[in-house]
C-alpha cells in the first residue's frame, strides 16, 4: 500500500511539472526566421534568448543547444549573447533544389527542466544562377505548308533559382517569320513556343538560324541563349499521333534496374519514311536522363538507376514521336515513385550522463531523438528498452525521448549497465534500429570493510628473528576506488600490561603482521589484540577482527638434573647392600626441563659403569636398579655416569655421575680401604683394632642419620602446614633455593609411576646439594630390601638440602 501511494505521489509530481512547463510555454509557437543564401558564416539570424524570454545566463545554465532536422551543424547558438548565428554559408539550391520555399526546421533543446522549442529558418533565394538551355543548338523541321499561327514548342531553359529569380520570359532575335511566346504550365514553369507569323517558302529560303534568349526576373537580371536552326521541309501531311496524350504510372522505389516503367505508342498514317516513327525525350534534365532510358524504336521506358522516394518522389517526361518526313507528336508521362519501407529508423544521442551516482533518486541519463525518412506507416516508430533494467523511457515533443533511472541504483549489485535502445517502424516488413549505451554507476562509500574471518589464530615459534612475518589479516570492501582502499591498524589492547607496541607491528597497506622482537614461550605463551581495517571514504567506515598469537615452544632448555646434584662439592654416594636382589631400587634420577610438550619429555640412559651389567636405568622413570645379584668379585666402589636427554629437535641432554658403595649391611656402611702394596702379612693381628673402631664409628653415623631423617620428616610436615611464610621452616623462592612445594610427577612425565617428592631447603646452609636418604619405613620380613618401594609407588621420598 505504501509503495502504491509513493508511486501515485510521484505521478502527481510529474503531472504538475509538465503542467507548469506547459503553462510557462503556452505563448510559444513555432517561429520562422529568414536569412539570405550565401550569407557569410557568423551572420546574425535571431536573438533566441529574447524570443524565448530567457536571460542569457539561463541558456548556459540549461545547456541550450540547437538541433537541425537533418543533423547538419548549419546553425550555432552563442550561449554568451543568446544570438543564433550561421555556422556556414547556406546554398539554397543545394539544400532545397527546385522547391520554391526553402525552409530548414530546427529545435532548441533546454534541460533542467526539459524543453523543446520548434523554429524554422527560411533561406531566401538570390539571383546567383543564369538560365541555361539543355543544348547550345536546337534543330526544327517545319513544313513549308504550315499556316501562320502554328506553334512549335522549344526546349525550355533551366534556372536553378526560384521565384522572380527564375525564368520570366523568352525572346528571339528579330526576323520576319517567327516570334516567341512564353507559356505557363501547371507546375508554374515557363516554356518557350515558336509561333509562325507568315507562310514559309522552302524554295525561297530552306533554312533559318535564330537566337532564343531566356531572361530571369532577378536584379540585375541574368540571361541565357541558344541557337535555333529551322529546316523547311516538303509537305508531310500526317504527323505521328500518340494513343494517349498523357501517361500516368506508379513505380515502387525498390524496383530493380531494367524494370519496364511504361511503353508509349504513336502511329503515323503516312507511308514510307514519312510513316516511320522514332521516339525521343523532348526535354531531358540530367536527373531524368540518368534515371530513365527510352527505346527509340519500341517506345519502352526502363530504369537505368535505382529510385529513391526520399530523394525524388515523382518525374515528368516529355516524349517526342517523329516520322521520317520531319513531323512529330508529343505526349507527357507522369511517373509517381511509390514509397517502400527501405529506410531503417535513425537514432541520434543529444546528451549522455555517465557515470551516475548510486543511491540517487530518479536521474536523467540520456536525451535522444528518433527519425524515419519513410512516410506513412513506414515512418511511424515505436521505441523501447529491455524490461529487466531499472530504467524508463519518457517521450517528449518532436520524437525526443528521455532515458531516466527507475529508482536508486546499487553499484555493488551492478556497476555497469548495457542498455539497448530499440526503435522499429510500422512498415511491412518492419525495420529495426538498435543503439547500445553503456552507463556506469559511480561509487558511494556505503559498505564497511569486511574481514575474511572474525578471528585469526597465528602461531610463531619462540626465539624468532625480529621483524618476522607471522601472518596476514585480510579485509575486503565492496566499494571501489578510494572507498575500497583499506588501511590496517592495531587497536590498544584490553590488557594495559600487555606491551603490544613492542611485540607486534602491522603493515597498514597489506595487513601483514610482524613480530618486533624474539618471543619467549616460557615468559609469554599467548596474547590477544584487535585489528581494525578502515577505508578512505568520506566519511570513513571500519571494522575489527580479533587476533590471537600462540607462541610455540622451541627446544632451548637442556634438562636440569636435581638429583644427584651435578655440581655438589662432594660426590654423591649411594649405599648398596650386597644382599640386594635384582631390581633393587638404588636411587632415582630427578631432572626437569624448562620447555614444554615433546621438548620436555625426558629419557634416561646409563653411559658408563664400573660394572656394565650390574645396574640398569629406567628409560622413562630414571630409577637406577640392580640388574643382577651382587657377588664377591664386584668392586666395592662403583661409579655410574647417567645421561638425561629430552625429545626436542635437536635433542638436548645433561649427564651426572653417581657413586655407589657396596656394603654388607647398613650397620657396616664403609668397607676397609684396599691394602697398600707391600704390606706385611704379620700386621693383620694389629689391624683388628682399627677395624673395630671403624665399625663403631659407622654404627654411630647410621644412628645419627636415622635421627636426622626422623627430624627431617617432622620438619617437612611442619613446612606443609605452616606454608612458605614460616621464617624458621623451609626456605621459599625468595632465598634463592628450590621452592618448598610438592612435585607431582605422573606416569606420563619423566617417571614410570606416580611419585610425590618433598623438597625442602634448610635455612642457614651454604650449599644446595641433595642428600638422598633411604625410606624411613619399617621393614617387612617377607620382602627384600627395596621391594617395598618397588611395589608401592606412592611411597614418599624426602630430600633434605643441607
Amino acid at each position: 500500500m505504501e509503495v502504491g501511494g509513493e508511486r501515485c505521489a510521484k505521478q502527481r509530481q510529474v503531472l504538475i511539472l509538465f503542467l507548469l512547463l506547459g503553462v510557462a510555454l503556452a505563448g510559444w509557437e513555432s517561429r520562422r526566421y529568414s536569412v539570405m543564401e550565401e550569407a557569410e558564416s557568423g551572420s546574425f539570424v535571431a536573438n533566441l534568448a529574447k524570443d524565448l524570454g530567457l536571460g542569457v545566463g539561463e541558456l548556459a545554465a540549461r545547456e541550450a543547444q540547437v538541433v537541425s532536422e537533418d543533423n547538419e551543424p548549419r546553425l550555432q547558438l552563442d550561449l554568451q549573447t543568446g544570438e543564433l548565428i550561421l555556422n556556414e554559408k547556406l546554398d539554397r539550391e543545394e539544400m532545397c533544389g527546385s522547391t520554391e520555399t526553402c525552409v530548414m526546421h530546427f529545435q532548441v533543446l533546454l534541460k533542467k527542466p526539459m524543453g523543446v522549442f520548434r523554429a524554422e529558418l527560411l533561406v531566401r533565394d538570390i539571383n546567383d544562377h543564369s538560365p541555361e538551355f539543355p543544348e547550345r543548338e536546337m534543330t526544327l523541321k517545319i513544313l513549308e505548308t504550315s499556316p501562320p499561327g502554328t506553334v512549335f514548342p522549344l526546349k525550355k531553359a533551366q534556372d536553378l533559382d526560384v521565384g522572380n529569380n527564375n525564368i520570366q520570359n523568352y525572346s528571339i532575335s528579330p526576323n520576319s517569320y517567327f516570334h516567341v511566346s512564353t507559356r505557363n504550365r501547371g507546375d508554374g514553369r515557363k516554356y518557350p513556343e515558336l509561333v509562325l507569323d507568315k507562310e514559309l517558302d522552302r524554295e525561297e529560303q530552306a533554312e533559318l538560324r535564330l537566337t532564343v534568349t531566356a531572361l530571369d526576373g532577378g536584379s540585375p537580371p541574368r540571361s541565357g541563349t541558344a541557337q535555333v536552326r529551322i529546316l523547311i521541309v516538303d509537305v508531310n501531311d500526317n504527323a505521328p499521333e500518340f494513343a494517349q496524350t498523357h501517361y500516368q504510372v506508379q513505380v515502387p522505389e525498390d524496383s530493380p534496374v531494367g524494370t519496364l516503367v511504361v511503353k508509349v505508342s504513336a502511329r503515323d498514317l503516312d507511308a514510307g519514311t514519312n510513316g516511320e516513327i522514332s521516339y525521343s525525350l523532348f526535354y531531358s534534365s540530367q536527373e531524368i536522363s540518368s534515371t530513365f532510358e527510352l527505346n527509340s524504336i519500341s517506345g519502352e521506358v526502363r530504369l537505368i538507376k535505382k529510385l529513391d522516394f526520399e530523394t525524388v518522389s515523382s518525374y515528368e517526361l516529355d516524349i517526342d514521336a517523329s516520322d521520317g518526313g520531319g513531323l512529330s507528336g508529343k505526349c507527357s508521362v507522369s511517373i509517381e515513385v511509390v514509397d517502400v519501407n527501405d529506410n531503417s529508423p535513425e537514432l541520434t544521442i543529444s546528451s549522455l550522463t555517465s557515470p551516475i551516482p548510486e543511491n540517487a533518486p530518479e536521474t536523467e541519463v540520456a536525451l535522444f531523438r528518433i527519425r524515419d525518412r519513410d512516410s506513412g506507416d513506414n515512418g511511424r516508430m515505436v521505441c523501447s528498452i529491455q524490461d529487466d533494467l531499472p530504467f524508463l523511457l519518457k517521450p517528449s515533443e518532436e520524437n525526443f525521448y528521455t532515458l531516466v533511472t527507475d529508482g536508486p541504483l546499487d553499484r555493488e549489485e551492478r556497476a555497469e549497465y548495457n542498455i539497448t535502445i530499440s526503435v522499429s517502424d510500422l512498415g511491412t516488413p518492419r525495420r529495426h534500429t538498435q543503439h547500445n549505451l553503456t552507463v556506469r554507476v559511480a561509487d558511494v562509500n556505503d559498505n564497511a570493510p569486511a574481514f575474511s574471518q572474525p578471528a585469526y589464530t597465528l602461531r610463531v615459534r619462540e626465539n624468532n628473528s625480529p621483524a618476522l612475518h607471522i601472518g596476514t589479516v585480510r579485509a575486503t570492501d565492496a566499494d571501489a576506488g578510494a572507498n575500497a582502499q583499506l588501511t590496517y591498524s592495531l587497536l590498544p589492547p584490553s590488557d594495559p600490561h600487555l606491551p603490544l607496541a613492542s611485540l607486534v607491528a602491522i603493515n597498514p597497506d597489506t595487513g601483514q603482521l610482524f613480530a618486533l622482537r624474539a618471543l619467549d614461550y616460557e615468559a609469554l605463551r599467548a596474547f590477544d589484540f584487535q585489528v581494525r581495517a578502515a577505508d578512505r571514504g568520506a566519511p570513513a567506515l571500519s571494522s575489527q577482527a580479533r587476533v590471537r598469537v600462540l607462541v610455540a615452544d622451541a627446544n632451548d632448555h637442556a634438562p636440569v638434573v636435581l638429583y644427584p646434584p651435578p655440581n655438589a662439592s662432594a660426590p654423591c654416594t649411594e649405599l648398596l647392600p650386597r644382599a640386594a636382589e635384582p631390581g633393587y631400587l638404588l636411587a632415582k634420577v630427578v631432572a626437569v626441563d624448562g620447555d614444554a610438550g615433546q621438548n620436555a619429555w625426558l629419557s634416561y640412559r646409563l653411559l658408563q659403569a664400573t660394572e656394565p651389567g650390574l645396574f640398569g636405568v629406567g628409560a622413562h622413570s630414571g630409577e637406577v636398579r640392580t640388574a643382577r645379584p651382587l657377588s664377591e668379585r664386584d668392586a666395592p666402589r662403583q661409579r655410574l655416569l647417567l645421561l638425561v636427554r629430552d625429545h626436542g629437535e635437536p635433542p638436548l641432554s645433561a649427564s651426572v655421575p653417581l657413586h655407589v658403595l657396596l656394603v654388607d649391611g647398613f650397620s657396616q656402611p664403609y668397607l676397609p680401604p684396599p691394602e697398600a702394596p707391600g704390606r706385611a702379612p704379620g700386621a693383620g693381628a694389629g689391624a683388628d683394632e682399627p677395624l673395630t673402631v671403624a665399625l663403631v664409628g659407622a654404627l654411630a653415623c647410621v644412628s645419627a642419620l636415622l635421627v636426622g631423617a626422623l627430624l627431617a620428616l617432622a620438619a617437612g610436615r611442619l613446612c606443609r602446614r605452616g606454608g612458605a611464610a614460616s621464617a624458621g621452616g623451609c626456605a621459599g623462592p625468595a632465598e634463592g633455593g628450590v621452592p618448598g612445594q610438592l612435585l607431582d610427577v605422573g606416569g606420563t612425565g619423566t617417571l614410570a609411576h606416580g611419585y610425590r617428592y618433598e623438597v625442602c631447603l634448610a635455612g642457614g646452609t651454604g650449599t644446595s646439594e641433595f642428600k638422598f636418604l633411604k625410606p624411613i619405613l619399617p621393614s617387612f620380613p617377607s620382602q627384600g630390601p627395596g621391594r617395598e618401594m618397588e611395589e608401592n609407588p606412592t611411597v614418599r621420598n624426602s630430600f633434605l638440602f643441607s
